[in-house]
């Protein structure tokens, strides 16, 4: 008889921890410049990192090169498929609304966030969050918030002042 020991994912880090990867890859954008937002995704099943993204629109001169965007691109290429059920996308501030769409157009299960918009106020969206959208589409997805929140907002809005 063999034993098989089964980590589910969310034993292997903790929300905190997979953040801290995500705010890596912020500082990594802000020290060239970029707009500070960092994105992962992790896969349930290992807890392999399968994305990382930071904001590259001026970079690339393309307007949807957000970092969850880049998250996205970078997991659908290295599992090889458009869809990533059973995945969660962490991101330092929440998801535009393109970006949103872009994570339930992807089947992510899982959405974690630091930073809320409705708090930065740089932008007016008027009543969007991420929850607004789910509800319109009732997409099947968990929304995670809070997590390092005021670490999130505060790096933004240190970056927006400077």
């Amino acid at each position: 008889v063999v034993a098989i020991n089964i980590t589910r994912w969310s034993d292997l880090m903790n929300h905190n921890d997979y953040m801290q990867i995500a705010l890596d890859e912020l500082h990594a954008g802000v020290k060239s410049g970029l707009n500070p937002v960092g994105s992962i995704i992790v896969r349930h099943k290992d807890g392999e990192i399968i994305g990382r993204g930071k904001n590259l629109v001026p970079i690339h001169n393309d307007p949807t090169a957000h970092a969850e965007v880049i998250a996205i691109r970078q997991a659908c290429d290295h599992i090889g498929m458009s869809k990533l059920a059973d995945c969660t996308l962490y991101t330092t501030l929440e998801p535009c609304p393109m970006c949103c769409w872009a994570i339930l157009t992807a089947g992510i299960e899982h959405l974690v966030l630091g930073a809320r918009l409705t708090v930065i106020k740089k932008v007016n969206y008027g009543d969007y969050t991420v929850e607004n959208l789910v509800a319109m589409t009732n997409a099947d997805i968990t929304i995670t918030t809070g997590i390092r929140e005021e670490e999130c907002t505060g790096l933004r809005s240190a970056w927006e002042l400077a």
